[in-house]
């Protein structure tokens, strides 16, 4: 199968050319006027995370999508992630099968714990009960996904015995990922509940993660699961030449992830880690030859059939999102399918 070219954004809160800082309701619009735009490029999928927090504007990323496909002609609409330990799978269900009916069944759920846990305290979920709300949850959207009448039980949320939930997904279902952050716990899990992989790799070489796609191979022969498409999502840019896409990206990268290793107990960001990252590890920031390159590889590499580029970090502006979304369809996405196409290990 040829491999499929996506993006991602949690709504990063941009910053205007004064240099302050938007609303998050003005994020939300330019989220969807760039979604238009990965639209009109020939980009095949665009992923909202879900979070809540002051530094991203995407809360109910559903909705945001609804707004997009009755903008939208042809790109898949999804979530990156759908925190679904801290909701109603029942809920998900329903908001899923929705958006998939008002977009033609255009639709995926990728869904998983999250990297932040503000949700727990905010939705009245402890942390403690981190491990069985996940495990749980995923097995009753497993079932809502596939079954027309669902009975199950579990010790997280009330039983359901034949229940119908509406509205109904189409005769093509729904495709459902699971991110995994790289437990081989998670891995294990994913191929248990016959889902799909997504992998977020968001540091280091993503060669480093070719153990837990062999383990997903090895888990779905040992279980006489059909293997499915895997994906990987990870953060990137494009400009111009490869020192511009840097340059843009180091202060809102510093910025950000510097706030967030505050919160973690994280060691000082530093200009010449960011640039290893750049030049070595899972940030895909450069011209477009150079992305195209690194995303090629990653593919080849891990046998992939999905790259999802977190196209926005921190406060990087719109225009500058919406020039490297176009770089990315009309550019990169071609040089891409074009090195694959001319390598026979792929």
């Amino acid at each position: 199968m040829a491999v499929e070219l996506g993006l991602d954004t949690f709504g990063d809160i941009t910053l205007r050319p004064d240099g302050t800082a938007k609303r998050a309701y003005e994020v939300l619009r330019d989220v969807v006027d760039e979604a238009v735009v990965a639209d009109q490029a020939g980009i095949d999928f665009i992923g909202l995370g879900e979070h809540h927090r002051p530094d991203f504007a995407i809360s109910a990323p559903e909705i945001v999508l609804a707004a997009i496909a009755g903008r939208t002609q042809r790109i898949k609409l999804g979530t990156a992630v759908t925190v679904l330990s801290t909701d109603d799978p029942v809920r998900v269900f329903e908001r899923f099968s929705t958006l998939n009916a008002v977009s033609s069944g255009r639709a995926e759920a990728i869904v998983g714990r999250g990297s932040f846990t503000e949700s727990y305290p905010l939705f009245g979920f402890d942390l403690n009960d981190y491990d069985q709300l996940f495990e749980e949850r995923l097995d009753l959207f497993a079932h809502l996904v596939r079954e027309k009448e669902v009975t199950w039980s579990g010790e997280t949320r009330s039983a359901l015995s034949q229940q119908k939930v509406h509205p109904a997904l189409g005769p093509d279902g729904m495709v459902v990922w699971v991110g995994v952050g790289g437990s081989p716990e998670s891995v294990v899990r994913v191929v248990r509940q016959d889902l799909q992989l997504m992998l977020a790799i968001i540091g280091g070489d993503p060669r480093r993660f070719a153990p837990y796609i062999d383990l997903y191979h090895r888990a779905c022969a040992q279980m006489e699961r059909q293997v499915r498409p895997v994906g990987v999502h990870s953060p990137g840019f494009i400009a111009a030449t490869d020192a511009e896409a840097r340059e843009a990206v180091w202060p809102h990268y510093q910025a950000m992830f510097g706030r967030i290793g505050r919160e973690r107990g994280w060691p000082p960001v530093t200009k010449d880690r960011y640039l290893a990252e750049v030049e070595e590890g899972s940030l895909y920031v450069g011209s477009v030859e150079t992305v195209a390159r690194k995303i090629a590889a990653t593919v080849r590499d891990l046998g992939l059939q999905r790259f999802d580029l977190k196209y926005s970090t921190g406060g990087l502006p719109h225009g500058d999102l919406v020039q490297a979304i176009g770089l990315y369809g009309e550019k990169v996405i071609p040089m891409v399918r074009d090195m694959l196409s001319a390598d026979p290990r792929h």
